[in-house]
């Protein structure tokens, strides 16, 4: 057995775990640390766990709630990203750790396949659909414009206006590049969409997104959700036009229309007004062309009718008046005969005006009209009343219900009612009926109080 050095000092556990926490911290103050995300999780702290590993190991590592919110590059649960911070160690599990302040994809690979994933999700939320696509105003009153203002970008949007169709423009300055760039892109698509029509500050009728190219970094942030949802929601028709026709953004599926450049954008948001000019001039020459094409040939054809009238147009009529007139007289005679014959088949009728007796008859027939509709309607619910009574009382008194409360109707040979002993003789065949069915007897002549008692188990005769 090796005997133990008197001279080793001696460490309590909790020692031990301090010595080794700043002996790492003080080797590994700031590192950069490339690995597989997995294993994330997000409670409601606020605070993001995770593990980066590649083949042969795996370390944890921590992102406080600050740090997380700030993130430009959330990490992804399977996605290779490059973790920067400082290691330290965890004395609770005697374990090693990386405090992380800022993560990035692993190269760009790494951040085309956040972009798929990211893209997928959006889609199927249907924030890309062709429906959610609004038209275009065809000449805009005011256009607003969500760019850098320092940059080449404004000064072609507006230069490019100025020569097709000059229109007031708002700018609303952004960050495009950076941490921050996503954020005040998606405030200023919702600031403008926030102006009250008719105030102070005029409200655009189209929005342009404008920036310049870069690589997949730079034009990150219009790729981010929030801008992305931003444009998807705004009410006022949007642009996008994101570095050069190459380039792809999230934000150019999203928005109305995508221009391949910002100065295309400017071509797209305007049409040339000398164009419109004149093709008005075009337009307003051919409807003046056509209009006295169309006098011309109403003025040929109204000349050749004129040629086939007569020199006076008073002739074209003699013949239509004199048969006129002979339709009128034979139309008076008809009317007089007709109403002749109408007087003598209404004895005692007194002769007077014709039209005032059928006016006078007409009014007094609409007057009674009515008042006979209304006495019909009263007297038939008079009817149904006494029908309804005399069915509740033939229920009462009907031939079912007597017989039901234990009479019997006798019949004779020929079904004739029997209602007296008188109509009875000895040997006579009777029918009785119940309320439940009929049965055959015969009369034996002899007074109920005479007949003997029938044995028991027979029932004998019934008379």
């Amino acid at each position: 057995m090796t005997d133990i050095p008197g001279n080793i000092p001696e460490y309590s556990v909790s020692e031990i775990s301090a010595a080794l926490k700043l002996s790492v911290e003080r080797a590994f103050d700031r590192v950069r640390i490339r690995g597989e995300v997995s294993r994330l999780s997000r409670p409601k702290s606020g605070h993001v766990y995770f593990r980066l590993k590649d083949e042969n190991a795996v370390i944890d590592a921590i992102c406080w709630r600050g740090v997380a919110a700030k993130l430009r590059h959330p990490p992804e649960e399977g996605l290779e990203m490059i973790c920067s911070g400082r290691l330290t160690t965890y004395p609770g599990r005697s374990s090693y750790q990386i405090i992380v302040d800022h993560v990035e994809p692993a190269g760009e690979g790494a951040m085309l396949k956040l972009l798929e994933d990211r893209r997928k999700g959006l889609a199927a939320e249907g924030l890309f659909d062709a429906d959610r696509k609004a038209p275009l105003p065809f000449i805009p009153e005011v256009i607003g414009v969500i760019t850098s203002p320092s940059g080449a970008v404004i000064r072609d949007i507006l230069h490019r206006l100025a020569d097709r169709f000059p229109r007031p423009v708002l700018l609303w300055p952004v960050a495009v590049q950076g941490g921050r760039a996503a954020a005040e892109v998606a405030h200023a698509i919702a600031g403008f969409n926030n102006i009250e029509p008719g105030g102070p500050v005029p409200r655009p009728d189209l929005l342009i997104v404008a920036r310049g190219g870069g690589s997949l970094e730079d034009l990150w942030p219009f790729n981010e959700e929030i801008v992305v949802r931003a444009a998807a929601a705004s009410a006022i028709p949007l642009i996008s036009a994101i570095g050069h026709e190459s380039d792809t953004t999230l934000i150019d599926l999203a928005a109305d229309l995508r221009a391949p450049t910002p100065t295309a954008a400017a071509e797209l948001a305007v049409p040339v007004r000398a164009e419109l000019s004149a093709r008005v001039i075009d337009l307003g020459g051919r409807m003046i062309g056509a209009m006295g094409r169309g006098q011309e040939a109403r003025r040929s054809a109204l000349r050749g009718l004129a040629r086939g009238l007569p020199s006076d147009p008073r002739r074209l009529l003699e013949g239509a008046v004199q048969r006129l007139d002979a339709a009128s007289e034979r139309m008076l005679a008809a009317l007089r005969l007709w109403v002749e014959r109408q007087r003598a088949r209404i004895p005692g009728l007194r002769p007077g005006p014709l039209r005032g007796g059928v006016v006078h008859r007409r009014a007094a027939l609409g007057v009674l009209s009515p008042r006979l509709r209304s006495a019909l309607g009263r007297g038939l619910d008079r009817a149904a009343e006494r029908l309804t009574a005399q069915a509740r009382l033939l229920d009462g008194f009907g031939f079912a219900q007597v017989l039901a409360r234990g009479f019997v109707l006798l019949r004779g040979g020929h079904g004739a009612p029997v209602v007296s002993a008188a109509m009875t003789k000895p040997g006579m065949a009777v029918e009785l009926t119940f309320h439940d069915g009929a049965r055959g007897a015969t009369i034996d002549g002899k007074p109920a109080r005479q007949r003997p008692a029938a044995a028991t188990g027979d029932q004998g005769d019934l008379f």
